[in-house]
């Protein structure tokens, strides 16, 4: 998601191979949302999505590559928080996280294309729900419409940011060859910049 125009009409005319590097890397951003709350809830198995992740990443440069995608979307499914059984709000960000892996998963076995660019939805989703629930106090008593909740949500510095970072994510892959150099190099930086969708660390 982005301001600058036709972000999605951009997205939409990568070839293949480019669209799952674009959502390969949002999942990849979105692991440390998992890994906190699997840390402070002590639940599920953050390694499991690593690994799920490390396969994905390797599986656009190495084509000899095969896993069994059943084991892996088995694995994942048993690690993915109910939300009614936790009263933090990290369950929610942990399970999109879960879900978007998994969802990528399938959808680049069936190369379900609009599946792969609802990724960038889910990722922006994520933030947008962030923002809802941590102005929560702030907005208690405006009553605001709907249209001023998404106005107030698509302003937010944490928004702005998040459309940024799609936005030059999507500019240096139209712009790049799909080489192992490059995809090893995207991966390497998303990991050594160690900030989720919602600025938090693997290492908090």
């Amino acid at each position: 998601m982005t301001n600058k125009t036709g972000f999605f009409k951009r997205l939409k005319a990568l070839s293949l191979p480019q669209k799952q590097i674009f959502a390969i890397a949002l999942c990849q951003r979105m692991l440390p949302n998992y890994q906190l709350f699997s840390e402070v809830c002590e639940f599920g198995k953050p390694q499991v999505l690593s690994t799920a992740l490390e396969l994905l990443w390797q599986s656009q440069y190495d084509k000899k590559l095969k896993f069994n995608l059943d084991v892996h979307l088995q694995r994942l499914e048993e690690i993915m928080p109910e939300p009614a059984d936790f009263d933090v709000y990290g369950v929610y960000p942990a399970l999109d996280a879960a879900v978007a892996v998994s969802t990528l998963l399938s959808a680049i076995n069936a190369q379900a294309e609009e599946d792969i660019v609802n990724i960038s939805k889910l990722s922006s989703s994520t933030v947008a729900h962030y923002i809802e629930a941590m102005s929560e106090q702030e907005l208690e008593g405006q009553n605001l419409t709907h249209k001023q909740l998404d106005d107030y949500v698509f302003a937010h510095p944490m928004m702005e940011q998040e459309k940024q970072l799609q936005g030059m994510l999507l500019d240096i892959i139209e712009l790049e060859p799909l080489n192992a150099e490059f995809i090893k190099g995207l991966r390497r930086d998303i990991i050594e910049a160690d900030a989720s969708n919602l600025g938090i660390s693997s290492k908090a």
